[in-house]
């Protein structure tokens, strides 16, 4: 019944402010939407390390804005930007015990739950650990100013586990025109959000602190979770050349229920129900964590800019998942490192040569044990007390070439070391001494050329290489014993990509991206009789594909965005105990994505934006039997914000469906699931608003 009401309001706000007059309207609000200029916009990137201008840069690389990120959002989930992005596939929205899952261009599907293969930094320092596991539940997306994305394999850039780079930048508090701000959100299946954020600039100072609390019993049955989150954000400037910063980060997530995985008959009976066993055991997990990273930057240091960071991060975990045996799981976990780098403006032959050289170091400790319970949950012993360690380091080299005024050469390279050891502390006579450890070297490297052969449009290519080590988890052997699988290595991958970006009569923006990426031993998850999920090596795949991304302003009052990927992930070469799949589809990957969003801007803030969401059909299994049907998403937001007490305090009112068509569609797939548990469905229509105060 309340997203009924929700309908009706937002049906009878269309029509009004369609029909309001432009007039009046406020400079400082209008000039946030976007503009119709006719000069091509200057945007840099700076997650590829070498920062420069988009348009001279030889990668796929999307940039979101503040507007992208928050405006009329939740703020919960990553997916609610990161759609709008071409060759990205998210999973996962509502079972906070798994986390959110992120494919980038094949990279990240096989997770069960988490990330796996993608690179992901918060203000420069990395959330993805030196085993390639990354969590981003301590992302704080209410303070976050821009999210840049890496479409395809960045090792050369980022070493291990960087098929793909989510570069998350939060602000330092300048940026806010007011503060405190308050926020309260309310929603469908008891969703419940309240935030704080306090922020300014005084003098040499700078502080930005954003605190969130976080309810919500979910869709379906044992899928609650309460959330906590701090993110600050401290700077101090010397002079106009060189700041110290501190970034401090806290997640309290006392509980975050699994509600497991169904068969499709269990779909058809009740999508909200949860699975028997994950009840019985109140599967779920408990995490605590806190950061805490420094960064010294000096943009004057002899003729260059250098950049040194440090951090350290404490996590605190506890898991138990839906099933009986060895499903209990905790780890105390310290995590510490840093980085240097130097950009050092050069000539050679006269031409102008820029290089980024750098080293980063990371550490991981994990002290893990596991345990085994019975059908009630109770504790029937001990299955595994291990430390695991694994460090990483990596030295680079950046270069662009000016070869003339419109054509540029870059290069890189990149040695990596990862050197994972386990120390296993559970011997007995009938359990054997399984400590070891694996060290991986290697190396990646990148060629790229840009062609600005038009003052609004790019040409460039690209060739690079990458590396992905099995995480701890995907090292553990299949017969359920601890140590390392001898017979599961990195999987290794080429990139190449051929791609054409610009604008048309300055009110279309477009990149077009063609790639073609070959793995050698691509890791791929299965599911045993015992409920684990473990990971063998698949031989040879492939990823071939287009992206398309658009982006429209027809005029001040409207903006359409639009992201379509057409791509083929298959099976090379890959035969394991149950058959051969050469050229069978890679599971959990849609061949067809297809996103579409239109804003209306009104007077003031108001705002209207519709999106539709089209992802195909896609395979659950290896053998390509289980098939998930395609299905569209259809979501609806609107929002205003008013002046109030002469100015000084804005007010603003946002409201939100989402699936407005009530589709009956899966959220998450588990691949290669046992007993035909492959399926997490989606809520149907739920509706959501919010209020904010800024004083």
């Amino acid at each position: 019944m309340p997203y009924r009401i929700t309908l009706l309001l937002l049906a009878c706000w269309s029509p009004l402010v369609w029909a309001q007059a432009a007039e009046g309207r406020d400079n400082a609000q209008d000039a946030r939407r976007p503009s119709a200029s006719d000069t091509l916009p200057t945007i840099t990137v700076t997650a590829p390390r070498l920062a420069r201008d988009l348009y001279d840069t030889p990668a796929a690389v999307t940039a979101l804005t503040r507007e992208d990120i928050q405006r009329g959002q939740q703020g919960v989930r990553l997916d609610e930007s990161l759609v709008t992005v071409p060759g990205v596939f998210l999973q996962n929205r509502n079972n906070f015990a798994q986390g959110q899952r992120i494919a980038i261009r094949g990279f990240g599907a096989r997770a069960p739950f988490g990330i796996r293969g993608i690179h992901v930094r918060v203000d420069g320092f990395p959330f993805t650990l030196p085993d390639g596991q990354a969590q981003v539940d301590a992302v704080d997306l209410d303070s976050a100013e821009r999210i840049e994305v890496i479409r395809g394999p960045s090792s050369v850039l980022y070493g291990n586990a960087a098929g793909g780079v989510v570069d998350i930048q939060t602000g330092d508090g300048s940026e806010l025109v007011r503060s405190p701000q308050l926020s309260l959100q309310g929603g469908s299946h008891d969703f419940y959000k309240l935030g704080v954020r306090q922020g300014g600039e005084n003098g040499r100072w700078t502080h930005s602190v954003s605190v969130s609390a976080l309810d919500f019993d979910g869709y379906r049955e044992q899928s609650a979770v309460q959330k906590r989150l701090l993110n600050g954000h401290l700077g101090y400037r010397f002079d106009d050349d060189r700041t110290l910063s501190a970034l401090i980060n806290v997640l309290d997530n006392p509980r975050a229920e699994d509600p497991s995985a169904l068969t499709a008959e269990e779909v058809a009976e009740d999508p909200s129900q949860a699975r028997d066993l994950a009840i019985d055991l109140d599967s779920r997990q408990e995490v605590e964590q806190q950061f805490l990273g420094l960064h010294y930057q000096d943009l004057a240091l002899g003729d260059g800019e250098f950049n040194a960071r440090t951090f350290v991060s404490w996590r605190d975990f506890f898991q138990q998942l839906p099933f009986p045996g060895s499903s209990r799981i905790d780890y105390e976990r310290t995590y510490y490192g840093g980085s240097l780098d130097y950009t050092l403006p050069l000539t050679l032959a006269a031409r102008p040569l820029r290089t980024v050289v750098g080293l980063d170091l990371a550490r991981q400790e994990d002290d893990r044990g596991r345990r085994s319970v019975d059908g009630s949950g109770e504790v029937t012993g001990i299955t595994g007390d291990e430390q695991q360690n694994a460090t990483a380091s990596g030295a680079f080299l950046q270069a662009e070439l000016g070869l003339t005024e419109r054509l540029d050469l870059s290069a890189g390279v990149r040695h990596d070391s990862v050197r994972m050891t386990i120390d296993d502390r559970l011997v007995a006579a009938d359990d054997p001494d399984e400590s070891g450890s694996r060290t991986f070297r290697e190396w990646t490297g990148s060629l790229g050329l840009s062609v600005r052969f038009h003052p609004d449009h790019q040409l460039y290519a690209t060739l690079g290489s990458a590396f992905e080590t099995p995480t701890f988890t995907e090292f553990a052997p299949s017969d359920g014993s601890g140590g390392f699988n001898p017979d599961i290595e990195p999987q290794t991958s080429l990139n190449r990509e051929l791609g054409l970006r610009g604008r048309l009569g300055g009110e279309l923006s477009y990149h077009l991206a063609a790639f073609s990426v070959l793995v050698d031993d691509e890791l791929i998850q299965f599911q045993a009789s015992d409920g684990r999920d473990y990971f063998e090596n698949a031989g040879e795949t492939r990823r071939e594909g287009i992206e398309l991304g658009l982006e429209w302003n027809p005029s001040l009052d409207w903006r359409l965005t639009s992201a379509l990927t057409l791509a083929d992930y298959a099976f090379e070469r890959f035969r394991d105990e149950n058959g051969r799949y050469d050229g069978n589809d890679l599971p959990g990957l849609p061949s067809r994505l297809w996103m579409n969003r239109l804003t209306w801007y009104g007077s003031g803030e108001r705002f209207t934006t519709l999106e539709a969401h089209y992802t195909g059909s896609f395979y659950a299994d290896n053998a390509n039997e289980v098939r998930i049907p395609g299905h569209w998403l259809v979501n609806l937001r609107a929002g205003d914000a008013w002046s109030l007490g002469g100015g000084s305090t804005r007010l603003g009112l946002h409201v939100g469906v989402r699936n407005l068509l009530d589709e009956d569609y899966i959220e998450n797939v588990r691949i290669n699931a046992f007993g035909g548990r492959y399926f997490e469905p989606a809520p149907g229509t739920t509706w959501y608003a919010g209020l904010e105060l800024g004083f």
